[in-house]
Parts: structure tokens; sequence; C-alpha cells
């Protein structure tokens, strides 16, 4: 029902009411002929008066629901304004409008509700904190945050979600959820630890990238081969399931496989949109069908404990226990892998994985980098095992990146936590390189 539905209801009701029902009957009408005139005029106005509601109804719901978000600084930006301008603004009983939004949108035409930190003075302040490695000065400033900024800006709580998670405190992170999903009536994040800053530090190099979809059947098999082939002498690989719409039971059978091999060694393996696949190749089985593959189920388990969701895991464990009548495979608490939001753009390239920390001895890592940049193009940096970014190192850093821009290169820096998102912004990197912060 439209904002305006009930107004019209009420116009209805007395439009259809007739003459005036408080007559007894068999009184005769005292309506003469000029009300029957006056009556028809005001149904006329009526009338004209709905239909002017119903153009302002569409269009207000045709600007609510169809304008396009924009891209992180491609807003049309308004002319400088006179001093004689802003005074006559400030002179009025309303506030001007603001130059930028206060939280922008950055995204690809495909990936447009990767949401930006906010341009609030805290959320800079406290990201230099973080940097400089004070988290707990941080989480105080954090916390202080969320009765003013964080009322309505949500990058605050984001913030905050990524310094427990890099800080390993999943109680504290548990008692924001709550408060974030009666804050903004919807669902909270989960659970997905960042490394430690300063754990795995030398964790870094280019990372064999595969995206599947829309169809996950016996066809991936190429790509996997290429990803067991190159894993052996790369620390990471990643595979992204964003673009599944559809699994079948050999694809099932073919992914399981390779994620058991790729699990191994020690290796970091990196899987973006699993919470998506599951639900995928949830809907295709059912309890109690025995003639069915098994390689579904197992898939599913399988994913449910690479995203370290035991609950969960339990109870499909169950399920598959019922319906098979064998013992389920049991729970691993995963290590050496990271959970990335699915995205619906193919990867166009292998990635370069970022370490836990970058501080100031990493001039091997921008060496590597620069040499991964010869290869590749566009140069994608992956952030989704990046903790903290020391902020002399983050200079140095944009140093080398706006070296790599000024010859051509396009730079993307994905998944990055929102901690050093708020730092790479404050200090212009989206000026050399898009900036992708991971979505919650």
């Amino acid at each position: 029902m439209g904002i305006f539905s009930f107004f019209r209801k009420k116009d209805g009701q007395a439009d259809s009411a007739g003459p005036d029902t408080r007559l007894r009957s068999g009184e005769p009408s005292r309506l003469s002929l000029d009300n029957e005139a006056e009556r028809a005029r005001q149904r006329e106005i009526a009338r004209a008066t709905t239909a002017k509601i119903d153009a302002i109804e569409s269009a207000m719901a045709f600007d609510i629901f169809n304008e396009p978000e924009p891209a992180w600084g491609s807003q049309t930006r308004r002319p400088v304004r006179t001093e004689a301008q802003i005074a006559a603004d400030t002179s009025t009983d309303t506030l001007p409008l603001l130059e930028l939004a206060t939280t922008e949108l950055l995204a690809d035409e495909l990936v447009a509700d990767a949401a930006a930190p906010g341009t609030e003075p805290v959320i800079e302040e406290i990201a230099i904190m973080y940097a400089n490695a004070q988290p707990e000065v941080a989480e105080q400033m954090l916390l202080a945050s969320l009765a003013e900024a964080g009322r309505d800006e949500r990058a605050v709580w984001w913030m905050l979600f990524d310094l427990y998670q890099a800080g390993g405190q999943q109680d504290a992170f548990d008692d924001i959820a709550i408060d974030y999903a009666s804050r903004f009536e919807t669902s909270p994040p989960t659970w997905q630890p960042l490394p430690l800053a300063g754990a795995e530090h030398a964790l870094a190099g280019v990372t064999p990238t595969e995206s599947f979809g829309p169809v996950l059947d016996a066809a991936i098999t190429p790509q996997l081969a290429r990803l067991l082939e190159l894993a052996t002498s790369s620390p990471a690989t990643r595979l992204e399931f964003g673009r599944v719409r559809e699994v079948t039971p050999e694809g099932c059978a073919r992914l399981l496989a390779a994620l058991v091999l790729l699990r191994g060694g020690g290796r970091e393996l990196i899987v973006a949109g699993a919470t998506e696949l599951a639900e995928t190749v949830r809907a295709t089985i059912a309890i109690g069908q025995r003639d069915a593959s098994e390689a579904p189920w197992l898939l599913l388990l399988e994913l449910l404990q690479l995203m370290n969701r035991e609950k969960d895991f339990e109870e499909a464990a169950m399920d598959y226990c019922v319906t098979y009548e064998l013992s389920p495979p049991s729970f691993e608490a995963p290590a050496n892998v990271a959970n990335a939001a699915g995205a619906q753009a193919q990867s166009r390239s292998d990635r370069f994985l970022l370490p836990a920390l970058i501080d100031g001895a990493s001039a091997p890592l921008f060496d590597a980098i620069d040499a991964y940049a010869a290869q590749f193009q566009p140069v994608v940096l992956d952030c989704s095992r990046l903790a903290r970014v020391d902020y002399a190192a983050a200079a140095a850093l944009h140093k080398r990146l706006r070296a790599l821009a000024a010859a051509d290169k396009t730079i993307e820096l994905r998944d990055v936590n929102h901690l050093v998102a708020a730092l790479f912004k404050l200090m212009g990197f989206q000026e050399v390189a898009r900036l992708f912060p991971h979505k919650y």
C-alpha cells in the first residue's frame, strides 16, 4: 500500500456513502438539486486530487528504487561557491547540503554494494590510532562513537567488528553484533576472524584464483587441475563461488576432492562466496532420499567446516546420518582458511595476497608487488588476510602504487577490512587505486 493510500481510502468511503444515512426510514430527503450539483462538483475535485496523489507517489517510488548507486568519487561535484553564496546559505533556517555523502559507495558495475568507510573525523582518528599499533585506544574511541556517529554511520560498527576479529575477541564481537542487529534491524555479521596482526608475516605472493559459475558441474575439472598444479608453489589459493547458481552431483564430487587436497600441506585457502554456495547445494538435497548421490551432502559439510559453523555442521551431519545410515565426518576447526564475501564479478587475473601485517620492514613485499604488476593487468591486491598496515608503511605503499598507476596499471585493493580502508582513504589511495572494503 502506497504512503497516500490511507487518505484515498477515506475519500473513497465518503464518495460511496451516498445521501445522508442518518435520515430515519421513510423520512423525505432534504437534499435539493443544488445539493446534488455541489456533491458532483466535490466528487470531481476528489478524483482530480487522487490522480495528483497517484502521480506523486509513482514519482517518489521511481526516485527511491530506480536511482543507481554512485561509485566512490563518481559524484558530480557542484562548482565552488563564493563567500557571498556561503553567507546566504548560513543566513537561512536550514543547513546547506553536504558536498559529499557521509557514506559513499565504491564499486565496479557488478559489485555495487561494497560500502566505503564514512567521512566522520573520528573515523580518521581511529584509523590512525589502529595503524600506529594502539588497538586498545581505537577500541575505546569506537565504543564511545557508537552513541553519536554510530547512530547512522555503520562504518563505525564495521571498524569495531574488524578490530575484534583481528584481535581474536569473539565474545566482544558477539556482544556488539546483538546491538548492531537491534539498531539497524538487520542480520548481524558472522564471526570470521582475521589473522592476528603480526602473525604469518611472510605469507604473501601471487595467489592462483579461479571464479566458478554459473553451473558447477563436471566442466570445472580443468579449472581445478590448474589450481592444484599451481598450489604446490603458491602460498595460497583462492576460489570464488559468487556466480554459481546451479550444482550437479558430479561438480560437487570434483570440487570436494579438490578442496581436501588444497587444504593439505599447510597452504592458505581463501574461499569467496562459501555461504551462497552452501545454500545452493542445500537446495539440491533432501533428508531420507537414500538413492541420491552423497556428494552434495559431503560438499555441504565441507563448506560448513570451512566457514567454522560447527552448529550448522552438526545439524547437517545428523541429517546425513539419518538419510544414509552412515557415520558422518567429524568436525575439525579449519586452519589456514579465510572466507570472503562472494562477488558477482569474475576475477580477471590471479591476485597478489598481502600478508597479515605490513610494517616498516616491507620493502621486499613492495618489490614482489612490482614484479607481479609487470606480469598482470589489472593489478589485484588481495587484502582478505590483511589485518593492519603501519602508517609509515602505508605511505610507502601509496608511493609504489602511484608509480604503477603512472605506468598505466589498473590497481584494485580487494576485501580490505574497514580499519585499513579508512586509513587508505585518508591517505588518498583512491586517487591511484580502486578500493573494495569487504562487505557486512
